[in-house]
């Protein structure tokens, strides 16, 4: 895999990353993925936070409440154009369906925490003209560190590997409506 030069972020990027270092922390210690994210708005105004999420797909028995995911839903319904002046601040490069969305809706800029341990849609997003910031944060690192240590099949489950404890759950599933 290869390792992203850190970029120095600015005051502001540290503080946004920060408050989705907040999320991911809470997120742990709710028993989930520790991955979290904040949209900031950049308008005429200044910066504003839009939404702070958190990966709540241990919590909420979802499939795709991704850290990224959950913010864009707690933003609410938006315009188009306010997407288009925002960062979405995330602590792990996203997967596809996060990517996906930050494309779908045009967010141009994305500073991320820690890009060494999962990078798989990197190229795609800036093959779409997303410009990525590499933080290579030590304390999103260390989550992440963390997290593959003490709860790894939460960690294949949130990137769609099949894990033992939900085959079993499998065998038992009732169509839902």
């Amino acid at each position: 895999m290869a390792t992203n030069t850190p970029a120095p972020l600015s005051d502001s990027d540290r503080s946004f990353l920060n408050l989705a270092i907040e999320q991911a922390q809470l997120g742990w210690e709710e028993g989930g993925v520790p991955i979290g994210a904040a949209l900031v708005h950049h308008g005429p105004e200044g910066d504003r936070v839009l939404a702070v999420g958190r990966n709540r797909r241990v919590q909420q028995g979802s499939v795709i409440r991704h850290g990224e995911t959950d913010c864009l839903e707690n933003a609410g319904r938006l315009p188009a154009s306010v997407y288009r002046e925002c960062t979405l601040y995330t602590t792990l490069s996203p997967c596809t369906m996060c990517a996906g969305t930050a494309i779908l809706y045009d967010i141009p800029r994305i500073v991320i925490g820690e890009s060494d341990s999962f990078e798989a849609s990197e190229a795609w997003l800036r093959s779409n003209g997303v410009e990525l910031v590499a933080a290579n944060d030590d304390t999103c690192r260390a989550l992440m560190q963390r997290m593959m240590d003490e709860r790894p099949e939460i960690w294949a489950e949130d990137i769609g590997v099949e894990t033992a404890e939900l085959g079993t759950a499998a065998a038992g599933i009732e169509p839902r409506a």
